[in-house]
């Protein structure tokens, strides 16, 4: 489980509330009253009550049903390791030079990843090499797109926020120059200004501590899973091809960071 995007939320969100009731004044101090010209109910609604309609209007209900998916994978931690993959994939080489492509179909049954148990069947099936690697790569651009609309959800929203706030800057405007008497004054231009100034913070924050973190974890999800099903696919066709699995581990091993080669390739000479 990965608790890091969670606790760097609520991190957040409580280092906020810290500077706010700090007191340095006369040494450090709490004063918890000040949190109250923090809040404001109707500043709340413009901001997140827009987002959320923005968002309603902007989107088809399939794809917003799949909103608590994406909260799934933001504390499941990563579900796709390259190696265990590349490892899986040269063991599958080993067993194809020896016994053919059809023992692999055992194999491939055994696998929960469907995009990888669909690859190596298209290949025990005999299926032509163009024909698979134009297969798989659709599937993998179908796959890229889903993902790009799942992080769209959130960056849609993280650009809608500070917009919201600034409508209620000046919808706190407005109200403040209406009430306001030449002569005498305004008795709510404290509460108006504070609606004003309130409403964009509370954009600001909702935009670059909520959504803005949704967004960027989703976005490194959906380039971890990218990267091992386009190893899956250069994988079965070096398999198809009848390339050594000595070679074909070490082009698999290409398609990671240099730092993960490296350490692959230390641990290998260990």
């Amino acid at each position: 489980m990965d608790i890091m995007t969670i606790a760097g939320i609520l991190g957040g969100f409580v280092l906020i509330i810290i500077a706010i009731i700090l007191d340095t004044t006369a040494g450090i101090s709490f004063q918890f009253v000040r949190l109250k010209s923090f809040v404001d109910i109707p500043s709340l609604f413009i901001v997140l009550g827009g987002v959320i309609a923005t968002i309603l209007a902007s989107y088809p209900m399939n794809k917003l049903k799949q909103v608590p998916k994406h909260m799934k994978i933001l504390i499941s931690g990563n579900r796709y390791e390259p190696m265990q993959y590349i490892n899986t994939l040269v063991e599958f080489s080993k067993i194809a030079r020896k016994n053919g492509l059809l023992a692999l179909e055992e194999k491939a049954n055994e696998q929960t990843d469907p995009f990888f148990k669909q690859s190596i069947m298209l290949i025990v099936d005999a299926t032509d090499s163009e024909k698979v690697k134009t297969m798989l790569e659709n599937d993998l651009e179908k796959l890229a797109e889903r993902h790009d609309d799942g992080v769209g959800i959130y960056e849609k929203a993280s650009a809608m926020a500070p917009a919201y706030g600034m409508i209620g800057t000046l919808v706190g405007l407005i109200n403040m120059l209406q009430n306001m008497d030449p002569e005498n004054g305004s008795s709510t231009i404290g509460k108006d200004m504070s609606t004003a100034l309130v409403t964009t913070l509370y954009g600001c924050i909702l935009a670059n501590l909520l959504f803005n973190s949704i967004a960027n974890k989703l976005r490194i999800r959906s380039d971890e899973e990218y990267l091992c099903k386009q190893i899956i696919i250069e994988g079965v066709l070096s398999i198809q091809s009848g390339e050594t699995p000595k070679f074909m581990e070490e082009k698999l091993i290409s398609f990671l960071a240099q730092a993960e080669r490296d350490n692959v390739l230390g641990e290998n000479k260990d």
